[in-house]
């Protein structure tokens, strides 16, 4: 199978790249959007992972519309481009912040869109995403949660305060946490690609999520260092501005049409996850 994938050089699109050609698969990889046209031409499946970092810097008006931008326009140019290759796939990237804040509320793929600024960038990325079908071709929305990685990534950015024993949940400790192994990212993203009745939303994060005070708990114990130490919510905001509203507010979310389409998660258990990237 010949996969164009936008994104390669990112936390999940470099590991996604090594597992397409460990098992065979001809990969090509397209350039930063706008930087050269895209052309998909003899393109079996398609996966978009591009757009910029919404944790790389504080926002502001100028680059919420790079966030936007980066990943409703890039979208919009990738299907435009499969006019004249009409691929099997388009496995598009989304994320469980389409939700919004949903408190307690397991949410499965059915479950409406939330009111936040995420959620607005998300219904607006997977309806261009969606266009896809309009020209025969299969669409999937990688709804995303927090990938956990030995590569970085919010993993990364948790460490150092546990490893100078200062660590801690963020905010409450109350909100759920919707965390995936990189390992069965990959796996649910090849997935995607391979079965042919999967389309629509698909939830990636495993199914033994937590609240983000029992994370911090099983981070301390992979790490052997105490959790003693939480974000307060007020000062996160000065820090991080509208941001860290999004941090504060997790989603229960269930990934219910991955496991009724028989894909079976290798990490289920955070601590289990937590041991295999930090040993």
């Amino acid at each position: 199978m010949r996969v164009f994938v936008a994104g390669a050089s990112g936390l999940i699109g470099s590991q996604l790249v090594r597992a397409l050609r460990a098992r065979g698969d001809e990969v090509r990889t397209l350039p930063r959007f706008r930087s050269a046209p895209w052309t998909l031409e003899g393109a079996d499946a398609v996966v978009n992972l591009a757009g910029a970092s919404v944790a790389a810097r504080r926002w502001n008006e100028e680059y919420k519309q790079e966030i936007f931008d980066s990943r409703v326009l890039s979208t919009g140019a990738l299907v435009e481009a499969m006019r004249a290759s009409r691929p099997r796939v388009l496995v598009n990237a989304s994320a469980v912040g389409f939700y919004g804040g949903r408190g307690d509320e397991p949410i499965d793929e059915s479950v409406a869109a939330g009111g936040s600024f995420l959620a607005s960038v998300s219904v607006a990325w997977e309806a261009e995403a969606r266009k896809a079908e309009d020209l025969g071709v299969r669409s999937v929305q990688a709804r995303t949660g927090i990938v956990l990685s030995r590569s970085g990534g919010a993993l990364g950015k948790m460490l150092p305060p546990f490893k100078a024993f200062v660590g801690g949940p963020i905010g409450s400790g109350k909100q759920w946490f919707p965390w995936i192994h990189i390992d069965d990212e990959v796996a649910a993203l090849l997935w995607a690609i391979d079965r042919e009745k999967l389309r629509g939303p698909l939830n990636l994060v495993a199914p033994g999520i937590v609240i983000m005070k029992d994370f911090a708990k099983a981070l301390g114990r992979a790490l052997h260092r105490p959790a003693l130490f939480p974000v307060p919510a007020a000062p996160l905001k000065i820090l991080l501005g509208e941001f860290a509203g999004e941090l504060l507010e997790g989603q229960r979310a269930v990934p219910k049409k991955l496991l009724d389409s028989g894909f079976q998660f290798r990490f289920t258990d955070v601590d289990a996850a937590l041991r295999d990237l930090l040993s």
